[in-house]
């Protein structure tokens, strides 16, 4: 039964007020016995649930149930499908309330401003719109079934080297931009239960103690009604988080009740702000202790399926030189240790106890009988190395293909750590070359919660599969794709560069002195390369398929209007597989503003949609784009603006394969700055208004001289107010003052 938690708030005293906002356990909320309210489980599960039943270890690492492994984020948002985020959500929510688990920590939307991230394999993409899609799918199928999610890192939380102090120093329009649209889209569409704060500083301020963050964007702004709990230690000044708007500490710090009672009987803490945070966490105890008296299960075979289906689709065909699908009378070996010893999701906070986990040998062997097999290389070791790959070389020199996978040890990526290079180990790239030599028909797997470089691995591979980390099926996927059961329908969900410097925060990240600068602003990922006019490996969205599609016929039409806040554009095009396999295209729109007054990126994903189509089918798909795909932030005036002009919208297969394009035409209010006596003489001429009244002064007696063109290429970037000041060039500062009133009143400019 839902608590009364007005009444409970009457009953409550200042010390058990106190005590909700802190928590207790590791995973606990804290109790009320008192008046009978219960504490509820919370438990990281982005990609599975970690839940520890009980007190849970010192640190919560270790000795979780069992549940499943789905694809990591970095996986899974190569899909492009909400709908399977959808179903992987559902069975999450199912798992947790099997093991009466309320709140699901996750998602991770945080962007990747860096391949180097060590938690990159936790978060979808580089994209802010994709990261959001996917997150509300996610977020509404753990939510449809009665449990909560805890949408994460809020904000900024872009890397791990000192997560915990630095500051991560952000414009405001590259925030507005880039690293808060995935968690605005998931809060105004989904409502999550929870949103999680960061570790680190957003502009000098601790996430946790950021009005700005928890209460102006995230309540008041974009009007989530939800709680706010902190990332696990992120707390550092109990009183300050508290009128800041952070209602839940994790976990609980023993000084904290007494540190928040003191400040209420001070007076620094206003009772009513007490009262808030109490209510926001009973409110959120009452719709979790719904699974407390539960007594269910979940189908773990009917869940590792779904686990495999959604690693096939994770796969990214990155290269097929006609080597894929494998032909049945192919014969065939397996070379890399990581065929035999999978790595299928990442370490630290989100390590999943598999209920069960699948190996590409042994799926290949099922399908094939024996299958020759060398492992190639140690995993974190090279004593033996020279041996294995000798092994390695003979056994792929008798079969007319072989398989070489490869991947990022357990060491080299995780939380707590960033990276340091893109390189796969120097162990496995020597034998990848030595195998090549030795036969030409080599299909590379790579296994990989992040980006790596393939400089070294391209010219050896045939055929290429990204195959990320995959979950505990990981391998009956792979195996789906390379006997051609599943044809790949993956897209990258973030740009493969030819090298770390390429990547527009190389030289920002990860800053020092506990700082770390946002210099590139909004352009990172394929914002940045496409800026910079960057080659890259792979660009973002790409991914081959065992067919072809073409696009055509497309046609992009608009309603509404800026002034209303209205505008729509509704794309349309034909799409068709001109191949013959079925199989599935994500069709992806992109928008520019080539004539915009404001820097921004030559392109930008602003819709999608996924369609699967039998040989020789056509679809007409639809995407329609609101007003928010043309805008940008518009600092001064402190909000999303649209500026008039034309827009290139463009259809095609990723970042860099846009073939079909159309340019609209959109009418919008003025958006330049107010005139005052502190603008440019350029602005002023610029303004229609503005140079009239200019002319008009200059008519009356004043130095006509300032329109010129040439004297304006040379003082028209000089304040009028300084210029008034040469006496002999444009009018004085009693002109001006008329001039500014007169401004005002035509435009009715009350600023």
């Amino acid at each position: 039964m839902p608590l009364d938690v007005e009444r409970l708030l009457d009953q409550l005293t200042v010390e058990e007020k106190a005590s909700l906002t802190s928590g207790s356990g590791f995973w606990y909320t804290a109790p009320v016995e008192r008046l009978g309210v219960p504490r509820i489980m919370v438990s990281d599960g982005p990609h599975g649930l970690r839940a520890q039943p009980g007190d849970g270890d010192h640190v919560g690492l270790g000795g979780s149930l069992p549940a499943t492994c789905f694809p990591t984020a970095s996986a899974v948002a190569s899909s492009w499908d909400p709908s399977l985020l959808r179903r992987i959500g559902e069975a999450l929510g199912r798992e947790a309330r099997a093991c009466r688990l309320s709140v699901v920590l996750g998602p991770g939307i945080n962007m990747k401003r860096s391949p180097l991230c060590g938690r990159n394999f936790e978060y979808f993409s580089e994209d802010p719109f994709l990261a959001g899609e996917l997150a509300v799918g996610i977020v509404d199928g753990i939510q449809s079934q009665g449990v909560g999610t805890s949408v994460k890192h809020y904000a900024a939380n872009n890397q791990e080297t000192d997560r915990l102090r630095v500051d991560a120093q952000v414009d405001e329009r590259t925030l507005r931009e880039i690293y808060l649209p995935a968690f605005e889209r998931v809060v105004t569409a989904s409502q999550p239960w929870t949103v999680m704060c960061a570790y680190n500083k957003v502009n000098g301020l601790s996430a946790s103690e950021n009005p700005w963050l928890l209460t102006t964007v995230l309540r008041e702004e974009w009007g989530f009604q939800g709680l706010v709990v902190s990332d696990w230690g992120a707390v550092y000044h109990r009183v300050p988080a508290l009128l800041a708007g952070l209602d839940l500490e994790m976990p609980p710090a023993p000084r904290s009740p007494g540190e928040v009672v003191a400040a209420v009987a001070s007076g620094e803490v206003p009772p009513e702000v007490l009262d808030a945070r109490a209510r926001t966490v009973l409110e959120l105890v009452s719709k979790g202790a719904a699974v407390l008296d539960l007594d269910e299960t979940f189908d773990v075979d009917a869940h590792h399926a779904l686990a495999r289906e959604a690693a096939a689709e994770s796969v990214v065909l990155l290269v097929n030189e006609g080597l894929l699908p494998l032909a049945p009378d192919t014969s065939l070996a397996v070379v890399g240790e990581l065929a035999r010893t999978p790595r299928f999701q990442g370490a630290g906070s989100s390590q999943v106890e598999p209920t069960r986990v699948d190996v590409l040998l042994e799926e290949l062997r099922a399908e094939r009988g024996e299958v020759p097999f060398a492992a190639g290389y140690g995993i974190g070791t090279t004593g033996q190395d020279e041996a294995l790959r000798a092994e390695a070389v003979e056994v792929a020199a008798g079969a007319d293909t072989v398989v070489v996978v490869l991947g990022l040890p357990a060491a080299d990526e995780s939380e707590g750590f960033d990276r340091t290079h893109l390189d796969l180990p120097a162990n496995q790239l020597a034998l990848l070359a030595a195998v090549a030599a030795a036969n030409p028909r080599v299909v590379v797997v790579l296994v990989n919660g992040s980006t790596v470089v393939l400089g070294d691995v391209l010219p050896h591979a045939g055929a290429l599969l990204e195959a990320w980390l995959g979950g505990q099926a990981a391998a009956g996927g792979i195996a789906d794709v390379l006997t051609g059961r599943v044809n790949p329908a993956g897209r990258l969900a973030e740009t493969v560069p030819h090298r770390l410097e390429d990547s527009s925060s190389s030289l920002n990240f990860p800053g020092e002195a506990q700082v770390v600068r946002y210099g590139e602003g909004v352009f990172i990922g394929y914002r940045g390369y496409d800026a910079s006019r960057l080659d890259v490996a792979f660009p973002f969205g790409f991914g081959l398929s065992y067919t072809t599609f073409a696009l055509s016929d497309l046609e992009v039409t608009t309603t509404g209007s800026v002034a209303a806040g209205s505008l729509a554009a509704t794309v349309e095009v034909t799409v068709t597989n001109t191949g013959r396999r079925e199989g599935a295209e994500v069709v992806q729109v992109y928008v520019g503003d080539p004539d915009a007054s404001v820097a921004r990126p030559p392109r930008e994903l602003k819709g999608f949609t996924k369609v699967r189509l039998a040989a020789g089918a056509s679809e007409r798909v639809r995407v329609v784009l609101d007003q928010r795909a043309f805008s940008f932030w518009a600092t001064r005036q402190g909000r999303w603006a649209v500026e008039a002009g034309t827009f290139e919208v463009a259809v095609g297969h990723s970042s860099r394969d846009l073939p079909l394009t159309r340019s609209i035409e959109v009418d919008a209010p003025r958006l330049a700055e107010p005139l005052t006596a502190g603008s440019t003489l350029a602005e002023w001429v610029a303004d229609p208004v503005g140079r009239e009244l200019l002319a008009a002064e200059a008519a009356a007696g004043q130095p006509a001289a300032v329109l010129d063109s040439d004297l304006l290429s040379v003082v028209g970037s000089m304040p009028m107010s300084t210029l008034a000041n040469f006496g002999t060039m444009t009018p004085d500062h009693e002109a001006l003052g008329r001039m500014t009133a007169a401004w005002r009143a035509r435009t009715g400019d009350l600023s």
